[in-house]
């Protein structure tokens, strides 16, 4: 005995919903907009300037709530 080829039963709750859904883009198509030579270079400049920042960059040392907790530190 084989299977019976009948169609599949959609339940109320989806069908309900359904119009809710929306079709997705499959690709975006995004590209960065044009800069000019002068952008570029400032933008060159800030970059070098944000590393040479984080290569100097040292952190405090953190500071203890209370000092009771300092001492059980020590």
């Amino acid at each position: 005995m084989g299977r019976k080829d009948k169609p599949k039963k959609i339940s109320a709750k989806k069908e309900r919903y359904m119009k809710f859904r929306k079709e997705k883009p499959t690709m975006l198509t995004m590209s960065p907009p044009e800069i000019t030579e002068e952008q570029m270079k400032e933008r060159r400049l800030d970059e070098q300037r944000i590393g040479e920042f984080w290569r100097s960059y040292r952190r405090p040392p953190r500071r203890f709530v209370s000092e009771r907790k300092a001492m059980s530190k020590r």
